[in-house]
């Protein structure tokens, strides 16, 4: 267990290190403070939750946190209802003081509402696990029974910000209105208790409120998000490089919540010394939909989650106090941290007729990691959506990878840890929606694969998809996106090509560091998310690798990962090794490209990549 709530003490202190940067009025020095901000406070709606479903019908509205007038909720029409057919403890700690005297009276239960509408088909009267999948472009909560078949789910599209080049916002409302919704959808009709509730997130996502209200005081700065390109640049310049890779596992760049964080506390006026008086709560998205959902009674967050904000000690499972003081974030900010299978309390009753337990919090990627059953060191998922992301257990000991890769906690269970590596692609299924609104190339991104394949396949066509900037193993937050090799026989078809190849090349790079780092021969590669149902693409990628690549009967694996470790915590589902024996492949793709032909193109990729990086400006 893990439990490191802000009222505590400070953790025991490591080896003394002298770090540059303080709360005092000094800032990093010889940087300057970040450019003038231009944010406003975040226009939050001053209600957030919903009202039970009453005999008029839908939802009535959001029931008031402050007086005002109440906007209008998301339509049901929008949540989209999906049905699957056929085709798994430890106790967390306790609420602090400080969040116990802070939490409003408003947000305390209400009457219970009538069962929600919609779904008519009644279950049978099996115990089910509700999984919420939060992620980048949707949200979706999915039913799963107890042999871990996803039984009926729901999906909302999120509205995707984008103020200014580079910048990726979210509307925290949007996103809590999206989950009750789904949540809603997807329990309907089901006559027997949810065993618990699992949440999966997009990390790094970085979200405040206020502690008295639950208003978030701006919109959620995504982990895409590059306007933190310069601090970072200071905080390296400043010698925090080798502490935060020792300390957190991770490298210092815009993508992680640190310096979103302290953007924020920067531009929006008086916002440092509420923080610094306990009246505002951080949280990455996981953490305020457990603030949500529980009724403002708890305010905490798993180790995967807290791993990926650069203040979390991967080795002490503690909040790092000389970070914190590095980087200027009060740790009144900050939430406990448990395992990623614990108590987290749970919903509050009039949000879907009953209390539900809340019994586990993981970040996307390693929901994913767990829903493939990757618990044996030297296992290894890649999940294509949005971006790209591999990781490797590599067991029980953090290792420092000496190819940019990112140390991590793959998830901590019964009070034992297992460590990962990860590689984070930043662009993958990002890029056919480049594709799509961009070029009109398609007109949905699943159109991709079929214009691929009526490409020359003699034209080297490359696309580096620098869009916002390169991940591991580069690490270049300020390169930018290239298309190489075009000739005059090149069109829309070489082009969506070289998309789908960007995300096998990229894969392929991550491989090569992993087994490099670690010595392990890697012969095959799970993978999941939207890209995966792709056959084009995954075969593409065995070739490219080479390595087999296997795709799982359900591709709902970062779901299924939050849903098995909430019933695992509940003594739902099995164990973890028996979940390794029971994995199945649906389809395995086997490497069929010449090596010759597979090593020129390869060849051709890495040249692309150092063009685009000889491109990139000087800091």
């Amino acid at each position: 267990m893990v439990d490191h709530h802000v009222d505590r003490p400070e953790v025991e202190a490591g080896q003394p290190v002298q770090l540059t940067g303080t709360n005092r009025s000094d800032r990093l020095d010889p940087c300057a403070p970040p450019p003038a901000c231009s944010a406003k406070p975040h226009a939050a709606p001053r209600h957030f939750l919903p009202h039970p479903i009453t005999s008029q019908g839908g939802l009535s509205g959001l029931v008031a946190i402050a007086r005002g007038q109440t906007p209008d909720p998301i339509p049901n029409s929008a949540v989209k209802t999906l049905s699957a057919h056929g085709t798994a403890s430890t106790r967390g700690g306790r609420v602090g003081r400080r969040q116990a005297r802070q939490t409003p009276n408003s947000l305390l239960p209400l009457p219970l509402p009538r069962a929600a509408t919609g779904g008519s088909q009644v279950m049978s009267s099996e115990t089910f696990v509700l999984a919420i999948d939060q992620g980048t472009t949707s949200t979706r909560a999915i039913l799963f029974d107890a042999a871990g078949q996803p039984r009926k789910s729901a999906q909302i599209e999120l509205t995707q910000s984008r103020p200014r080049p580079g910048w990726v916002e979210h509307d925290p409302e949007e996103i809590w209105r999206s989950v009750v919704l789904t949540c809603r959808e997807a329990i309907a009709g089901v006559d027997r208790p949810i065993a618990a509730v699992g949440i999966t997130n997009q990390r790094e996502t970085t979200v405040l409120w206020e502690r008295a209200t639950g208003r978030p005081v701006h919109n959620a700065i995504v982990w895409q998000d590059r306007r933190t390109a310069a601090l970072c640049e200071c905080w390296r310049t400043a010698g925090l490089a080798e502490i935060v890779a020792r300390r957190t596992g991770l490298v210092v760049d815009p993508y992680f919540s640190a310096s979103k964080i302290r953007w924020l506390l920067d531009c929006l006026p008086g916002l440092r010394e509420r923080a610094r008086a306990g009246e505002i709560a951080f949280g990455t998205i996981d953490s305020f939909l457990l603030w949500r959902l529980s009724g403002g009674r708890r305010h905490a967050t798993d180790v995967t989650n807290a791993a990926r904000t650069m203040l979390f000690d991967i080795r002490r499972f503690a909040w790092d106090a000389e970070l914190l003081d590095a980087f200027e974030i009060p740790r009144a900010l900050l939430p406990e941290v448990l395992d990623t299978g614990a108590d987290y309390g749970a919903t509050m009753p009039h949000l879907f007729g009953t209390a539900i337990p809340i019994a586990g919090l993981a970040g996307d990627q390693q929901a994913a990691a767990i829903g493939q059953a990757c618990f044996r060191p030297g296992m290894i998922k890649t999940t294509c959506g949005t971006g790209a992301f591999a990781l490797l257990n590599i067991g029980g000991a953090p290792t420092r990878s000496r190819h940019k890769l990112l140390t991590t906690i793959a998830y901590r269970l019964d009070g034992e840890t297992a460590y990962a590596l990860e590689g984070s692609i930043f662009v993958a299924g990002a890029a056919m929606e480049w594709l799509r609104d961009r070029l009109g190339a398609i007109a949905v991104a699943t159109e991709a694969a079929s214009l691929a394949a009526r490409a020359d396949p003699e034209q080297r066509v490359y696309l580096v998809p620098g869009f916002a900037g390169l991940g591991a193993p580069y690490w270049s937050p300020h390169a930018r996106g290239a298309l190489l090799g075009l000739t005059a026989e090149c069109g829309l078809p070489e082009i969506a090509r070289a998309a789908l190849e960007a995300v096998g090349y990229q894969t392929r790079d991550l491989i090569e560091a992993m087994a490099s780092d670690t010595g392990i021969t890697v012969d095959a590669v799970r993978v999941d998310g939207g890209m995966a149902a792709s056959d084009w693409t995954m075969q593409f990628l065995a070739d490219i690798l080479p390595a087999n690549v296997e795709r799982p009967a359900s591709i709902e694996t970062t779901a299924w990962g939050a849903a098995y470790i909430a019933g695992l915590t509940r003594g739902f589902y099995p164990d973890p090794e028996t979940m390794v024996t029971q994995w199945l492949a649906e389809r395995r793709f086997t490497p069929q490209m010449p090596a010759a032909e597979r090593e020129e193109r390869y060849a051709g990729w890495r040249g692309a990549v150092a063009g685009v990086l000889a491109a990139v400006p000087p800091a």
